[in-house]
C-alpha cells in the first residue's frame, strides 16, 4: 500500500490553513472550531472512502447480525459497549427488528473473522445468536460509486 494512501487511511485530513482557504475563514477561526467539535465529542474523526478492488487490499468484510438478551439495569447497552471495544469491529448499531445488533467486522482473511464471530463473539454472556454475511464486493461506499456500469450490448440505446 502506498504510504500517502496509508496515512489517509489512518485519519490525515487538510491543515486548517488548507481549510481556512477553502472555507474563506481565517485559520484561527478553523482551529477553534475544530477544536470545539472534537472538544464535544462531535467531530470523533476522519475517514477516506477506499475503493479496495483498485488498491488491492484483501481485507474480509462482514455483517454480523446477533440476536442478545438484555441485561438488567444496562438493557442492551452493556453487551453492545463491549463488543463494541473488539478491534475487529468496525461499527455496531443497536437495531429494530428480527435481531438486535448490527456489526460491520473486518479481518485479514475469512478464517480470522470467522474465529472472532465463534470464539469472541458467540462466547459473550447475552448473545443468543449470530448470522454473519461476508462481503463480496462493494458497488457504492458512503454515497461514492465505486464501479462502472457494465454495457450491454443486447440491449438497444434508449431513445426519445
Amino acid at each position: 500500500m502506498s504510504s500517502v494512501l496509508q496515512l489517509l487511511l489512518e485519519g490525515e485530513r487538510l491543515n486548517t490553513a488548507q481549510m481556512a482557504q477553502v472555507l474563506g475563514l481565517s485559520e484561527g477561526d478553523v482551529a477553534a472550531e475544530l477544536k470545539r467539535l472534537e472538544a464535544e465529542e462531535i467531530l470523533l474523526g476522519w475517514r477516506p472512502v477506499l475503493n479496495s478492488e483498485r488498491a488491492q487490499e484483501t481485507i474480509v468484510r462482514a455483517v454480523i447480525e446477533v440476536k442478545i438478551s438484555p441485561e438488567r439495569d444496562g438493557g442492551f447497552d452493556r453487551i453492545a459497549a463491549r463488543i463494541s471495544g473488539f478491534d475487529a469491529v468496525e461499527s455496531c448499531y443497536l437495531m429494530s427488528g428480527s435481531y438486535d445488533l448490527l456489526i460491520f467486522a473486518k479481518g485479514n482473511d475469512l478464517r480470522e473473522v470467522a474465529s472472532f464471530v465463534s470464539e469472541r463473539l458467540a462466547s459473550i454472556e447475552g448473545v443468543l445468536s449470530t448470522a454473519t454475511h461476508f462481503m463480496l464486493r462493494a458497488y457504492k461506499e458512503q454515497g461514492h460509486v465505486l464501479v462502472s456500469p457494465i454495457e450491454d450490448s443486447d440491449k438497444p440505446a434508449v431513445s426519445a
